[in-house]
């Protein structure tokens, strides 16, 4: 018997760097669901408008129809309202501190939550609310993307425009995937044709 057939639902955390597929993962777990003729709920932050205003959008280009929302309480009054068997969550380390009660309280009702977000912002800092969820989950899976200097496995975010704000939204244009040997806490510019593309 797994944990959604004993009453309880399950906590799981898809984290990384930039472009190391979390979202994209995120939108397959999404689908799935949806295969399966589960209710599932796709919701993101208000302020990740890269690639769509309303979509969990991946570097690639793969999208989910999701709700934006202004804060971690707005998850929970949603959910309920769309009586979501599954709740997928992009860019967790953009919520406020009360996620981690907000997805405690939807796992306790059976729900299946999925949060998918950065581990560590640009300094090599925890990012947000992350740290947390990753102590409280049932299942945590760390992607990993490819290094634009060696192709090695990256697990770090580079910065690579002059702005150290630790909440700098972008793609491409302002980061990169680095490992630890190719990666500095502090931005590092490059010029568009040093490296090649990235994909999520």
């Amino acid at each position: 018997m797994n944990a959604m057939q004993a009453g309880f639902g399950t906590l799981e955390i898809i984290t990384g760097c930039m472009f190391s597929d979390k979202s994209s993962t995120l939108i397959r777990k999404l689908r799935r669901g949806r295969y399966e003729k589960k209710k599932v709920a796709g919701i993101k932050p208000v302020r990740d408008s890269r690639y769509s205003v309303k979509d969990i959008a991946s570097h690639g280009g793969t999208v989910f129809t999701a709700v934006p929302v202004t804060s971690s309480k707005d998850i929970l009054s949603l959910a309920v309202v769309l009586e979501a068997d599954i709740v997928g969550i992009d860019e967790g380390q953009f919520f406020d501190a009360t996620i981690v009660d907000v997805c405690q309280t939807l796992v306790a009702m059976g729900k299946q939550v999925i949060v998918a977000g950065l581990d560590q912002d640009s300094t090599g800092r925890s990012f947000g609310p992350m740290p947390e969820l990753m102590a409280q989950a049932d299942i945590v899976t760390k992607v990993h993307a490819a290094c634009t200097v060696c192709g090695s496995s990256a697990t770090k975010s580079q910065r690579v425009v002059d702005n150290d704000a630790q909440v700098l939204v972008g793609g491409k244009e302002a980061y990169e995937a680095r490992c630890r040997k190719h990666w500095s806490p502090k931005p590092v510019f490059v010029t568009p044709d040093s490296f090649g593309e990235q994909d999520d």
